[in-house]
């Protein structure tokens, strides 16, 4: 009777310490959230309902084309693109080592663990209060992985936080057309939810039971650890693998960036041509959230005709050569293949559409 109690009560507290973990995670989301994202994205989608613009476009200001490729204009797009997410990145890469000692591994892996349906669309779900870009999303992605859950959950959340951005629909609406928010909304669901879950059959089966397993005795090592001590090693280990080649890409990303969005005249305004450059282009290249807007709405207001703006209102947000230099240890290359592919491909769909119906 006596061990029995004492069982009972091992299982309590540790039932009670597995709450306070998963309430501190939480709030800590919450609070930087609120500060990095939700309170500043308020303000702007007022701003944008008054005066339908948010801003210059990041990659060549109010002019029709980038700086030539230089060092300086490496440093010059490396500067305003740090400048506007430095924050989100932080919080980013906070997240993705507090999941890694907070959340319960037992507990990702039944609500997020299966190559399912089910758990592919709460990953997905889970995406939308972040509003993220895909390289601060990336981070809590690579958290997630490490705990186990599947390639499914994992990818939707990574893709849903650019993909479905509440935030950057609101602006949409407001700066381009509703038609433009429809579009991406669609493409948007599809890339989050059918993408994600058809990814699983690239990544291999594996047991539910084994995945408990092994997550079981992750959680047994990581007891003998102190949480200071195990939260301090994810999170150097996470910055140490993200930050140089999330730094680097984006200072040649920024460099080149003349090459990648050229002038565009009356001949190609719509054409084939552009739709298919910038299907590969906006696939690599990296933005802040929601930048797409004003680089979308600025080469329009040089010629750009809907079919390539329609490209690149997918293609830019959801992936990028830094965020898949962040996640490739961690999803199988076949996965990531699968994935790259896909945004190109829907992303030609997209502007196809969007030659019809914007």
């Amino acid at each position: 009777m006596y061990q029995a109690s004492g069982l009972s009560n091992n299982t309590q507290i540790a039932s009670k310490k597995v709450v306070v973990s998963v309430v501190i995670f939480l709030l800590i989301a919450i609070a930087g959230l609120t500060y990095v994202k939700w309170w500043p994205y308020y303000n702007k989608a007022i701003d944008a309902s008054i005066k339908h613009t948010i801003g210059a476009s990041i990659v060549s200001g109010k002019s029709a084309t980038a700086p030539a490729p230089s060092w300086q204009a490496a440093w010059d797009y490396a500067a305003a693109y740090y400048k506007s997410v430095w924050k989100a990145a932080v919080l980013g890469i906070l997240l993705g080592s507090l999941i890694q000692v907070l959340i319960p591994a037992q507990w990702l892996l039944r609500m997020l663990g299966k190559a399912s349906l089910g758990s592919t669309a709460l990953g997905g779900i889970a995406s939308l209060p972040g509003m993220m870009c895909t390289c601060c999303a990336a981070p809590i992605a690579v958290g997630m992985r490490k705990k186990n859950v599947s390639i499914g959950a994992a990818l939707a959340f990574w893709l849903g936080n650019p993909a479905l951005n509440p935030a950057t629909l609101v602006f949409m609406t407001f700066v381009l057309s509703w038609k433009f928010t429809v579009l991406r909304l669609v493409f948007g669901l599809i890339l989050t939810f059918g993408v994600s879950y058809y990814a699983n059959r690239f990544a291999g089966k594996i047991k539910d039971t084994k995945m408990l397993d092994k997550a079981q005795e992750q959680l047994e090592i990581q007891a003998t650890q102190p949480l200071m001590t195990r939260w301090l090693k994810s999170l150097w280990q996470l910055t140490l693998y993200v930050v140089p080649a999330y730094i680097l890409s984006v200072l040649l990303l920024g460099a080149f960036r003349a090459w990648m969005f050229p002038a565009v005249g009356e001949s190609l305004s719509n054409s084939i041509l552009l739709i298919l450059l910038f299907a590969v282009v906006g696939m690599l290249f990296v933005i802040p959230t929601a930048a797409e807007i004003p680089i979308i709405q600025t080469m329009m207001s040089f010629g750009l005709g809907t079919g390539p703006a329609a490209v690149l209102l997918l293609t830019l947000p959801v992936v990028s050569l830094p965020s898949l230099l962040i996640v490739y240890k961690f999803f199988p290359k076949r996965v990531l293949l699968f994935v790259t592919g896909s945004v190109v491909l829907l992303g030609i769909l997209s502007g196809i559409a969007g030659m019809s119906v914007l």
